[in-house]
């Protein structure tokens, strides 16, 4: 799902998946994509091997680099940022839930390295960062009263994304507005953290 930064306040109303919102917030994808957020980073291919995804060019500001563990993934974080104090945030939607209401906003970061499961058999994760980026986790409630937290990105620098990705969700071109993006709950976001002496995942 793409949006606008002013879309995202508390008391706005989303749905996710494949209806639109009642205030057209959110605006799902008419076709089938590869199940990982990389994609609007990505020229749009049916099929792609793990190794073509991993040592495909990356995108104008972007810094890649794809890790199979958790440990190779802490040490690829602590090398970007030059310190051990590091935090991992990430979403916790529920699959049974598609409509919500915004509750509350909450920046994270600046430039954080975003670590997303790629959608191949072996597990591994893409873990990059954009430049021009802001973190946010914004609570959201269900009409059953249960709540979600959901990990988002706004990227201020759109110049490397797929034209046709972002005409088909919001009718815009590449580098002329921010746009903003949930991630799903098989990714996380890390970023310094200095409150803390160890690495700390939450």
């Amino acid at each position: 799902t793409l949006f606008f930064p002013h879309d995202l306040y508390p008391g706005k109303k989303i749905v996710l998946g494949n209806t639109q919102s009642v205030a057209k917030m959110v605006r799902p994808f008419t076709k089938p994509r590869q199940g990982v957020t990389d994609s609007i980073w990505l020229e749009n291919k049916e099929r792609q091997s793990l190794d073509d995804f991993c040592n495909s060019r990356t995108a104008k500001g972007e810094h890649k680099h794809c890790v199979s563990s958790l440990e190779s993934m802490i040490d690829h974080v602590i090398s970007h940022f030059r310190t051990s104090k590091i935090k991992a945030i990430s979403s916790t939607f529920d699959k049974n839930e598609d409509q919500y209401v915004v509750e509350e906003v909450k920046k994270v970061g600046d430039n954080a390295v975003m670590c997303h499961r790629l959608n191949f058999e072996k597990v591994v994760f893409n873990c990059h960062q954009v430049r021009e980026t802001t973190a946010y986790v914004v609570s959201l409630a269900a009409p059953d009263g249960s709540k979600a937290k959901a990990l988002t990105v706004c990227h201020h620098d759109t110049r490397g994304m797929n034209p046709e990705l972002l005409y088909e969700a919001l009718k815009v071109s590449p580098g002329t507005i921010s746009v903003c993006h949930f991630i799903g709950n098989k990714a996380a976001a890390w970023v310094p953290n200095y409150s803390v002496d160890r690495p700390c995942v939450i």
